[in-house]
């Protein structure tokens, strides 16, 4: 293998724990910054234990460009309870996208895809090319991409999420979890699912029968009446559910891979964008 290690930041799920680990803020231009502060204080802590580790030899920050995605055109109900972001965070995602590039860390998004979907292509393509990939997340969605070469760096329980993570967590390898998660539905993402089956249940059915399709194919020989018929009542949900959670790993790839290199970190991008956020603790 390689000695390229390519880290790939889920943005998305680093902003909001900042956001909702900080009390409110305002930076010297009066404009909300508590986001912005806790991001930046979480993406250096990343890169200086991750330097001191010798770990990535790349690195890239995935953000979410827009709430409407290619998903939204298959199921117009994607998504569609979620409310708004906080009014007090919006003005903080572009400050939160100029503190990446202060870190000279490329910043990616892609309208018509979710930083999952982004993830997902820039994984398959390092894989590709022989080598390690981490992604900096603890979503269970990525989970799907873990295998040999590439985990999870969950840092808020500091700790890497392999193949025996997913076995114990859902009960299935991580290429079938897409299938249990069809299944078993997200009622945060309005993923609709099966009525009637969570986890354990979904993960029982995958277990027995290897796949979503053989579950729909075989519910004569399921005996539990109700869940027979909200299997076959709902089978077009599972199918437009599995879908939803099918990370695209297909799509162009944004910048090449070998653009995602790092170079350390320069000084003087980070010590202006910290001086003009009036962030003065961290200019010490």
């Amino acid at each position: 293998m390689s000695s390229k290690h390519l880290y790939l930041v889920d943005g998305s799920g680093y902003i909001f724990r900042a956001y909702h680990r900080l009390p409110p803020l305002t930076n010297r231009h009066g404009i909300p910054a508590g986001a912005v502060y806790g991001f930046t204080t979480m993406l250096w802590k990343l890169i200086n234990e991750l330097h001191n580790a010798d770990g990535p030899t790349h690195l890239a920050v995935i953000l979410d460009a827009s709430s409407k995605t290619f998903r939204n055109d298959m199921y117009d109900q994607y998504k569609a309870h979620r409310p708004p972001p906080p009014e007090d965070l919006v003005p903080q995602f572009p400050l939160i996208r100029d503190a990446v590039r202060a870190f000279s860390v490329p910043c990616i998004e892609e309208l018509g895809l979710e930083a999952d979907d982004i993830i997902a292509c820039y994984a398959e393509a390092a894989l590709a090319a022989d080598w390690k990939v981490t992604i900096v997340s603890s979503d269970k969605d990525l989970m799907q991409l873990i295998r040999p070469g590439l985990d999870l760096l969950d840092t808020m329980q500091n700790r890497r999420l392999g193949r025996e993570h997913v076995v114990e967590k859902f009960g299935v390898e991580p290429e079938a979890l897409g299938d249990v998660l069809a299944l078993m539905g997200d009622s945060v993402d309005n993923v609709p699912g099966v009525p009637g089956i969570g986890p354990k249940t979904a993960s029982e059915l995958i277990r027995q029968y290897g796949d979503l399709e053989t579950v729909l194919a075989s519910t004569d020989e399921i005996k539990k009446p109700k869940l027979k018929q909200s299997l076959i009542d709902h089978a077009g949900n599972a199918r437009l559910s599995r879908e939803l959670v099918r990370l695209k790993c297909d799509a162009p790839l944004p910048e090449p891979l070998d653009g995602l290199e790092l170079k350390g970190l320069p000084p003087e991008p980070l010590r202006v964008f910290l001086e003009d956020m009036g962030f003065k603790s961290l200019l010490a």
